[in-house]
């Protein structure tokens, strides 16, 4: 494995356990920024080959829950839980 694989591929592990990181960040806070973040790099981490397959797939999933929550708070007309401005 030549220097430009490893460096490759070491970049696609930290994008796997990033996604991992901001899709569990995102189900607290953020989610409408943060689960599609965690969806682009999860994927982006697969494609690349990353060695960290289950902290990309777990990204994935966690930035398509952090959607779902969302889309569940707008629903049930709690789409912010805090006010801007008074």
């Amino acid at each position: 494995m030549n220097l430009s694989q490893r460096q490759r591929t070491g970049e696609a592990d930290q994008m796997a356990v990033a996604s991992f990181v901001l899709g569990l960040i995102g189900l607290l806070v953020f989610n409408l920024v943060l689960g599609p973040l965690a969806l682009a790099l999860g994927g982006l981490a697969l494609v690349r080959g990353t060695g960290r397959r289950g902290r990309a797939l777990l990204g994935l999933a966690l930035g398509a829950a952090d959607l779902a929550v969302l889309a569940g708070a707008v629903a049930t007309s709690h789409g912010t839980l805090w006010q801007l401005g008074g």
